[in-house]
């Protein structure tokens, strides 16, 4: 709810709101004393910030993507080589979750590494991204790791696979939070217009009242699924990665929606409202992306559906 609330004023806060309670999560299910103590208590207070370097990976699951970043078995950890184009939430002092594949001569063992990379170790180079055309305020860099050392105080699960599976709903659920407070915004927007423009406003789609009550059932069922996260069942999981979907799907009516209901003022460049178009896009396209959702509800279904 909390992530709600700010994402319903701005979106790139929400979206790193999501990137810190990420970060503390893989922490806080990591069973490794030297992450779940003060490192984990720093990550909640606020007191270190960190992000998630999980797109990659969660991509390389579903076979979209091949992983990026591959660790190598050296005495006392491993030697991570590789680069990310985009990790959000970071700055020089600041941190992330990260998977990489464990190879041993070039030939894969056949599991997955999953640490806390710092940004401030040796061999790690943070660089600019491009510019985006909107969240620019998110402190999103490019990670490049030339023999980057994890130890055993950086390790969050190895193998990476059954930590990844009791997270991943969790890990989903969480972005619901950006979809409810962007959508929120924009219906907002829809009633700060109503009195002057209501008279032609009636004519368009999606208007407020429908839209906020589609808005109140889906976080209604978001936070009754936020009772068990952890539920590692594929019919709860299916349920997560369509909730998700719903609201980026949601997200980009309202934003739209507001846009027609707005007009003129809505398309000046100092408006929020055409903002809220561009974080809708966001949310329908940042990992996992309303296709790469549809694509994991699809397969996980022929697994559950009786032939």
């Amino acid at each position: 709810r909390a992530m709600a609330e700010a994402s319903r004023v701005c979106g790139a806060t929400g979206f790193m709101m999501w990137c810190q309670a990420v970060c503390g999560l893989y922490l806080e299910q990591s069973g490794n004393p030297a992450l779940t103590g003060d490192a984990l208590l720093q990550m909640a207070s606020g007191q270190r910030l960190g992000g998630t370097a999980l797109s990659n990976p969660m991509k390389s699951y579903a076979q979209i993507e091949s992983l990026l970043l591959k660790a190598t078995p050296v005495d006392g950890g491993y030697l991570v080589n590789g680069a990310l184009p985009w990790v959000s939430n970071l700055g020089p002092d600041h941190c992330c979750g990260a998977i990489a594949a464990v190879e041993a001569d070039g030939q894969s063992l056949g599991k997955e590494l999953m640490f806390l990379l710092r940004c401030d170790a040796p061999g790690v180079t943070m660089r600019d991204c491009p510019s985006f055309s909107a969240m620019e305020g998110t402190g999103t860099w490019a990670l490049h790791l030339k023999d980057y050392f994890v130890g055993a105080g950086e390790v969050i699960a190895d193998p990476a696979k059954p930590t990844i599976a009791r997270i991943r709903a969790a890990f989903v659920m969480l972005q619901c939070g950006m979809a409810v407070g962007i959508t929120q915004g924009a219906i907002d927007s829809m009633w700060a217009v109503e009195a002057q423009l209501g008279h032609v406003n009636q004519f368009l789609e999606d208007r407020p009242d429908a839209l906020q009550a589609e808005l109140d059932a889906l976080t209604a069922r978001v936070m009754k699924m936020a009772e068990t996260p952890f539920d590692g069942s594929t019919a709860f999981f299916i349920d997560v990665l369509d909730a998700r979907a719903h609201g980026a799907e949601l997200c980009l009516r309202a934003a739209q929606s507001a846009l027609m209901h707005q007009g003129a003022r809505g398309y000046l460049m100092s408006s929020d409202v055409q903002r809220r178009v561009r974080e809708s896009h966001f949310v329908a396209i940042v990992t996992p992306a309303i296709k790469h959702l549809r694509k994991e509800i699809a397969r996980l279904s022929q697994d559950v559906m009786p032939v």
